[in-house]
């Protein structure tokens, strides 16, 4: 529980930029969450394909049990969050967020994870 308060603090500290998210959510959390729970979209200018580059993230999407929470950098380089409701894997609902509130929401479903992980390994029998 501790390790998501420090993560949202480390995420609140920098709301600059998408790609500062998208480091720490799909570097630090990588390990820790199931595989395909982040994306992170990149845009590739031309330089980037020239050199090789992978490209800038503009937009981390974290796929949660019943909702997607979606962070994208704005028209003018200003960080948007949107909270979408989804049911059988279809969009229900959208909802435009502040990024406090979407780092609320992000807290809450690193906790539902820790929680049902640790259920698991407690329900799980002794191998040996």
């Amino acid at each position: 529980m501790a390790d998501v308060q420090l993560l949202a603090e480390m995420l609140r500290s920098d709301r600059s930029d998408v790609a500062s998210y998208a480091r720490l959510l799909a570097g630090a959390l990588a390990g820790a969450l199931p595989a395909g729970m982040v994306e992170v979209e990149l845009r590739r200018g031309l330089t980037d394909r020239v050199t090789g580059r992978e490209g800038r993230p503009v937009a981390v999407l974290v796929h949660g049990q019943d909702r997607d929470l979606e962070l994208r950098e704005g028209p003018r380089g200003a960080v948007e969050g949107e909270i979408r409701q989804v049911v059988r894997g279809t969009v229900v609902s959208r909802r435009p967020v502040g990024v406090d509130l979407w780092l609320e929401a992000l807290a809450v479903d690193l906790n539902r994870i820790a929680a049902r992980d640790a259920l698991e390994r407690l329900l799980r029998p002794d191998p040996g």
